[in-house]
């Protein structure tokens, strides 16, 4: 795949797909909402928003596909925090703000300048697994650990089930 083409699927599904999955070196994929503005890719994490780890300076991100949801592009990115006294402050945070989902009420970049961090992953280098060379690998990774559980499959009725029902089986 050339440059020209990978810069053109890259910018459409940056575009059109509101998810990407970032790879972290030593970890799991963690899902992420972006927005894409100038083959850029911006992203906040921290409280009230999207929880994501440190990310490295280094490290790959996954494009999937609008229509189908699969795999379509992982690129090798850097990622660089953006300080709220940055040059790209003013277009990641309205931008983000702009695609923001059930937005909490109040000044949200004006939080993000307080509590959040708000990183800007810039895609170079050749691409990692494309439409030309997906590996073997199917990606598919252990679920994230997680306190919850579920002892057995009990159903839930309200006000229990019908007396038609208690004990019949048809």
């Amino acid at each position: 795949m050339g440059v020209t083409d990978l810069s053109a699927l890259l910018s459409e599904a940056g575009k059109k797909s509101g998810l990407l999955w970032i790879n972290i070196p030593g970890d799991r994929a963690w899902p992420a909402w972006h927005v894409w503005v100038d083959g850029t890719a911006y992203v906040v994490s921290g409280p009230g928003e999207q929880n994501l780890p440190w990310l490295p300076a280094e490290l790959a991100v996954t494009f999937r596909s609008k229509g189908t949801g699969g795999r379509l592009v992982t690129v090798p990115v850097t990622a660089t925090i953006i300080p709220p006294d940055s040059e790209h402050w003013e277009v990641a945070t309205t931008t983000l703000k702009g695609s923001r989902l059930n937005a909490p009420a109040g000044d949200i970049i004006a939080r993000w300048s307080l509590d959040n961090t708000v990183y800007a992953l810039t895609p170079h280098g050749e691409a990692l697994d494309g439409p030309d060379n997906y590996s073997e690998d199917s990606g598919v990774a252990q679920p994230a650990h997680t306190p919850a559980t579920t002892r057995t499959w009990q159903p839930w009725h309200y006000k229990g089930r019908p007396k038609w029902r208690r004990g019949t089986r048809r």
